[in-house]
């Protein structure tokens, strides 16, 4: 099976060997250095501050999500929150759960975040920002610079979900004045599913320090601590760990951070200019080079991901809810190439000389 989805990906052959390797004990000088050339080199490709950290929870990246809202908000904060989308929606869920007072900035599926949505809250006494880079089930690509601007000056706490973004489009944590950003495992970081990444701003470190968490076990007071000696405060997901300390290394190798979005990028692009003459619509008004959501105007969207499953042995990316029969989804994260994506052009093309798009 060739694997197009946008999580889990395609792992490279090293990261994948170290999978297939015993789990090691952990409590060992060996292990805290992993972790702290894992955390290195994290805030490298953020380009975080120097006086950032970064935690390693084991969970999904929605736990990632949770461990951000109930560390630093409190029912004092009057929270924005861009909703464009089911993970948007996941963030109006965690402030509703832990009592935050938000307002929500609603766009509809495949819609761009502009200046005019933000121009009502300005100078309005908001706290807090919370935005999904990358929406990932619509596929929308969120403008940073235009939400960094506008949060500076209005001085508000910028929590960004960069869990599908993440070396694959362009963040400048430092710059754009981020204080947290979460990604996952399982995504560009082309690891096994199983680790929350989260880096804090040194203005997120003194929230964490102010807010009572009533969850010891995604308490970041206690994750930050242990942290400080390479370590996590319960047993972690030992492999996918070691994993992510690899493919880390690889892409430092390769050429960092901008040579791995380069590589996301061209893969992007050589499948946009390759579908074109397909009965497909791409939908987002703002792309990400992490996929491309598809409308297909002749079929099914969920028959195709069947189809392109069942009978070519390949997956494509489908939706729930309301796009579950509208819209596809395509990735360009992971160990892909342009033959790959060849394969799947020539199942979608015997599928239309079939007749079922």
């Amino acid at each position: 099976m060739i694997n197009f989805t946008v999580g889990p990906v395609q792992s490279s052959d090293a990261v994948r060997a170290i999978g297939a390797e015993q789990v090691p004990y952990f409590r060992t000088a060996e292990f805290s250095e992993l972790m702290f050339e894992n955390e290195r080199l994290v805030k490298k490709f953020a380009k975080a501050s120097d006086d950032s950290r970064v935690v390693f929870i084991t969970g999904s990246g929605s736990a990632g999500m949770e461990t951000a809202i109930m560390n630093t908000l409190t029912p004092a904060d009057k929270a924005i929150v861009v909703n464009g989308g089911s993970f948007g929606h996941r963030f109006v869920e965690l402030c509703e759960l832990h009592n935050v007072p938000f307002s929500e900035i609603k766009l509809a599926p495949g819609k761009a975040l502009k200046a005019e949505h933000l121009a009502e809250y300005e100078g309005k006494g908001y706290t807090t920002f919370i935005v999904n880079k990358h929406e990932t089930s619509t596929g929308v690509h969120y403008d940073m610079q235009l939400i960094s601007d506008f949060c500076k000056r209005n001085n508000l706490f910028l929590i960004v979900d960069c869990i599908s973004t993440f070396l694959a489009d362009p963040f400048d944590m430092q710059s754009l004045g981020a204080d947290i950003m979460i990604t996952g495992s399982q995504k560009a970081l082309a690891c096994p599913p199983g680790i929350a990444v989260m880096v804090l701003s040194s203005k997120a470190l003194k929230r964490v320090e102010t807010v009572k968490c009533c969850c010891q076990y995604l308490d970041l007071k206690i994750a930050l601590k242990n942290a400080e000696r390479g370590q996590t405060p319960w047993t972690p997901a030992v492999s996918i760990l070691r994993q992510i300390n690899a493919r880390l290394k690889e892409i430092d190798a390769n050429g960092g951070v901008e040579a791995e979005i380069a590589r996301t990028a061209a893969l992007a692009k050589y499948f946009r200019e390759r579908i074109k003459g397909l009965p497909f619509e791409i939908v987002s008004e703002s792309l990400s080079n992490a996929v491309t959501p598809l409308h297909p105007t002749t079929a099914s969207a969920n028959d195709i991901f069947l189809k392109i499953k069942d009978e070519y042995g390949m997956w494509i990316c489908p939706n729930g809810g309301e796009m579950k029969e509208t819209v596809f989804r395509v990735g360009h994260i992971g160990a892909l190439t342009t033959a790959d994506y060849d394969k799947l052009i020539d199942a979608f093309k015997d599928l239309q000389k079939k007749g079922f798009i």
